[in-house]
């Protein structure tokens, strides 16, 4: 098997093995959440979560510098491994009754949508329009929406585990989703802006 991914740069490198393990791990912290294990546990590895969706990132982009071709199914894998991981948290928050259902709804509605025209379009997160690469692509909003999701999702886990969702911690966690929702359906426009733009 070793000798399979040296020779054949297309096989699975090292960004598509951690996008693997990130999307693996959503799986456990919807399990620890559920089962109301302690935030201290489940927030750090939210914020390792998240933060290897930057790591393998990072990871890809330094192999094509260094000449080195990407798999032919990393980006969509980083696509799929972001969808599993923003829906499974959707989802469960959902069933937990914190999340309305019509925003869970629009949100899998968004990104259906847009990873359509994305996709037929042949491209995925290298935008060519000024507007996109601001909006989708530039580091800064990258960077942001992971930011926003972790804060998110975390103060909602925490809310759950310890009992807290209510009154003020409600209306608080009430703002977050709100925050992330709109955060999501413009950085939506920015692709379908893209999407939809002549070559």
């Amino acid at each position: 098997m070793f000798i399979f991914l040296k020779k054949d740069h297309n096989a699975m490198n090292r960004a598509d093995a951690v996008t693997l393990f990130r999307t693996a791990l959503v799986f456990v912290i919807v399990y620890m959440v559920l089962a109301k294990v302690t935030p201290w546990v489940i927030i750090p590895a939210m914020a390792v979560m998240f933060g290897l969706d930057w790591v393998d990132g990072y990871i890809a982009k330094r192999e094509i510098k260094r000449g080195r071709k990407p798999s032919w199914y990393g980006p969509r894998l980083d696509v799929a491994g972001d969808r599993i991981t923003e829906y499974a948290l959707w989802i469960l928050f959902t069933f937990l009754g914190i999340v309305p259902l019509i925003i869970l709804l629009l949100v899998v509605a968004r990104h259906s949508f847009v990873d359509a025209l994305m996709g037929a379009k042949g491209t995925s997160s290298k935008m060519k329009t000024k507007f996109a690469k601001v909006m989708y692509a530039s580091d800064l909003h990258r960077g942001g929406v992971g930011i926003a999701k972790f804060i998110t999702f975390s103060y909602l886990a925490l809310g759950y585990v310890t009992n807290s969702l209510h009154g003020a911690f409600l209306d608080a966690a009430y703002v977050l989703i709100g925050i992330l929702f709109v955060y999501i359906m413009l950085r939506g426009i920015a692709e379908v802006y893209e999407a939809t733009r002549p070559d």
